[in-house]
């Protein structure tokens, strides 16, 4: 019976999982209020439920917040290209819908819902990769596209997980379960970013240095997909290996990498 409330118990590191991930919906939840700031709160969730999953976890607060400051600018930027784009499909839907009739809307609702499923699939994986890898933003949109489409199992099942919170919120509400809806909202984002992050852990794996192989931190590969092999990413420079360095020594590096290219 005691070995069940040991620190090292299946049952303690769950419930510890757990309060990190709450700790981690609230943080976010926190740093979005702003809306201007809520791409560098989800490039920080993303890099702490990256962690958790692969047992990398040291002081939530204090990874997000390094994570969230080190991407502030480009999570910022890729957030308001994200934001406009989303109200821009938004808006064009609701011009065919209420604005236009007969075979040329039927036809330009087909276009308009394959773009938006294809502007799902990106924003998916936007935010783990800005928060793992180095890249220009340009390259990151680029590489969040591809890799949705060549990991497509994954990325339906990251959107169900997107989904899920937003669905039990309605079922409580309509059979009236307020506990249903409760542990929804508190574990609306980290929930299904954690459980997002065991699908893509794996295929980040293929795109990381290898340890020896890291000494200044810096790394390339081929970023072409072609039909024999999954591939992202040009000149990209991992994260999480820069964990103990300090942000000033981090900079230089990510200078020095980019002079060498």
């Amino acid at each position: 019976m005691g070995k069940i409330f040991d620190l090292d118990s299946p049952l303690i590191r769950f419930l510890n999982k757990v309060a990190d991930l709450l700790w981690l919906n609230i943080l976010t939840v926190v740093c979005c209020i702003p809306i201007i700031t809520a791409g560098a709160a989800f490039t920080a969730l993303h890099y702490c439920c990256l962690k958790l999953v692969r047992g990398e976890e040291g002081y939530i607060t204090k990874d997000f917040f390094k994570s969230f400051k080190l991407n502030f600018k480009q999570s910022t930027i890729i957030w308001i290209i994200v934001f406009v784009t989303g109200l821009i499909l938004g808006f064009d839907f609701y011009i065919i819908v209420n604005g236009i009739a007969g075979g040329t809307a039927y036809a330009i609702r087909i276009g308009l819902l394959i773009a938006s499923i294809l502007y799902v699939f990106t924003v998916l994986y936007v935010f783990p990769l800005q928060s793992h890898f180095y890249n220009p933003i340009k390259m990151t949109i680029k590489n969040a596209f591809m890799m949705s489409l060549t990991l497509l199992p994954k990325t339906v099942l990251m959107v169900i997980y997107a989904a899920l919170p937003l669905a039990l919120v309605y079922t409580g509400i309509w059979f009236s379960v307020g506990a249903l809806v409760g542990f929804s909202i508190l574990f609306w984002f980290s929930a299904p970013a954690y459980f997002s992050a065991l699908l893509y852990s794996k295929s980040f794996k293929k795109y990381e240095p290898k340890e020896e192989e890291n000494d200044d931190y810096t790394w390339s590969v081929n970023t072409d997909i072609d039909e024999s092999e999954e591939g992202i990413s040009e000149t990209a420079e991992t994260k999480s290996e820069i964990e103990e360095v300090s942000e000033e020594t981090s900079k230089e590096n990510v200078r020095s990498g980019d002079e060498h290219e």
